[in-house]
């Protein structure tokens, strides 16, 4: 990029601007988590805000001053490229940082331990020491999910859930188990990979305490109060549904399920959303400490967030573009053997390109702290009232709202099969009611669902899925049929 597009570009991930070297302290600090994180320029000779260009006095000095400063103050050894370029007359300091294979750099001050910084949009910020073992990771190759847990036999996993994840796609022998890295081999004896306890551990929140998903509706445009909340810990690939499920029953017009004989129903960007879901779960820095990943409903807008910064060399913009590093090996191929994930390095651009096809604004993303949002604004806001939280009802509205609620589940499982406990809460009902129970016996009897597992009606892993007369009448609702 050419000096005069430079000047007019915000400072970001890749882009800061210095008046002087009068206070070196913070340039090291950004050149060192430039070097840390995906590179970048400063550029010295300009005011910050104004971008006005001032130049430098004396720039063979001052590039001289520049880099004893640099070889006095980073470990390790950091050589940037130091550039005199005139503009308006004047000349400025171009000093280009790539990013590091001997990452992570710190400054000597402040040592090993407390002196790595990264870069996050225009800011810098301090590495804990997991950011930093993470750093460690990405150069010499290694991926946290691939890592054995040698404290732990083959016990350690939920073999069955494993097993009914994966039911009609591939048989989770010991063979497959291995190839797709769930287990692995460490000192002769066969133990978990971090990725396998991630997915399907039976204590996996116990060696990762923030491997779950926390799910929020809240009342307003903050959270300073809380509509609905539910705490998701089940397999990775199964919070998908579960996710999109809480979104769903948010969203069926602003959680109010008596009418979906309407072409809109789904006020949000169902599919894009699911996307960034997977990418959440998918990329997430399971190896990070301070919270799950985050999905935030508010009347306005949905967040959905997960811990760790972007991969050292991906910026916002590379996403965007398609450009992407696997973090988590083992949980991108297992959510790509189950089909969550159509092809490498697609999600974020389909994530674009499909919610401007729906009409609904541009979301974005940021880096926000050690995590990474997305946001996506709505086309038109849901508001929902505290008040229609805590408003009771009466024997007559729970009648009548039950004879619209097996529209409401119709609709549901037009993408998923369910339990009925999954049903019950869509519905919002905090038990299996007897009127709740009745109704799915109607709908059985009907033939518009039916059991995913026939032949044990009374399985704990039993669904419930359309019917092809389900999927018509349900399409006729929706009004997609004349």
């Amino acid at each position: 990029m050419k000096i005069t597009e430079l000047l007019k570009a915000p400072e970001g991930k890749t882009l800061e601007f210095k008046r002087d070297l009068s206070s070196p302290q913070n340039l090291l600090k950004t050149l060192t988590a430039f070097a840390n994180t995906a590179g970048g320029r400063v550029i010295i000779g300009v005011r910050d805000k104004t971008r006005e260009v001032v130049g430098v006095e004396d720039p063979l000095d001052e590039e001289e001053r520049l880099s004893n400063l640099i070889a006095d103050s980073i470990s390790p050894r950091l050589v940037p490229n130091i550039e005199l370029v005139t503009v308006e007359g004047k000349t400025l300091l171009v000093v280009e940082v790539f990013l590091s294979n001997l990452r992570p750099h710190w400054l000597k001050a402040e040592g090993p331990e407390n002196g790595v910084y990264v870069r996050l949009g225009s800011s810098n910020r301090q590495a804990d020491k997991e950011l930093i073992a993470e750093l460690r990771r990405s150069v010499e190759g290694v991926s946290f999910d691939e890592m054995p847990m040698p404290e732990l036999s083959i016990n350690g996993l939920n073999l069955d859930a494993a097993r009914h994840v994966f039911s009609g796609i591939r048989e989770l022998n010991d063979r497959a188990l291995r190839t797709l890295k769930i287990l692995v081999q460490n000192q002769g004896k066969t133990v978990p990979s971090k990725g396998g306890v991630l997915l399907f551990g039976r204590d996996r929140t116990f060696h990762f305490p923030d491997c779950w998903v926390q799910c929020g509706r809240f009342i307003g445009t903050d959270k300073s109060e809380i509509f609905d909340h539910i705490e998701i810990e089940e397999p990775l690939p199964q919070s998908v549904d579960s996710i999109m499920l809480f979104l769903k029953k948010h969203a069926m017009r602003g959680a109010d399920f008596s009418n979906i004989r309407r072409k809109d129903v789904w006020s949000i960007p169902l599919e894009p959303l699911r996307e960034a879901v997977i990418n959440a779960l998918v990329h997430a820095d399971w190896s990070q400490r301070g919270g799950p990943v985050r999905i935030a409903f508010f009347d306005d807008r949905i967040e959905i967030e997960n811990p760790g910064i972007l991969p050292p060399g991906i910026t916002v913009d590379d996403m965007k573009q398609g450009i992407s590093k696997i973090r988590n090996p083992v949980i991108a191929r297992v959510f790509r053997e189950l089909n969550l994930i159509e092809q490498w390095g697609s999600g974020v651009p389909r994530i674009f390109s499909q919610t401007a096809a729906l009409g609904f604004p541009e979301p974005s993303i940021r880096e926000l702290g050690l995590r990474v949002r997305f946001l996506f604004p709505l086309a038109k806001a849901i508001p929902v009232k505290k008040s229609a939280q805590l408003k009771p009802q009466s024997r007559a509205q729970l009648r009548a709202q039950s004879g619209a609620q097996w529209k409401t589940l119709l609709a549901l499982l037009s993408n998923t099969p369910l339990s009925s406990s999954e049903m019950a809460k869509a519905l919002g009902l905090e038990t299996k009611t007897g009127a709740f129970k009745r109704m799915i016996k109607n709908l059985l009897e009907q033939g518009l669902i039916e059991y995913t597992y026939p032949e044990k009606p009374n399985s704990r892993l039993q669904k419930y899925r359309l019917t092809e007369k389900g999927k018509h009448l349900t399409r006729e609702i929706e009004g997609h049929t004349p």
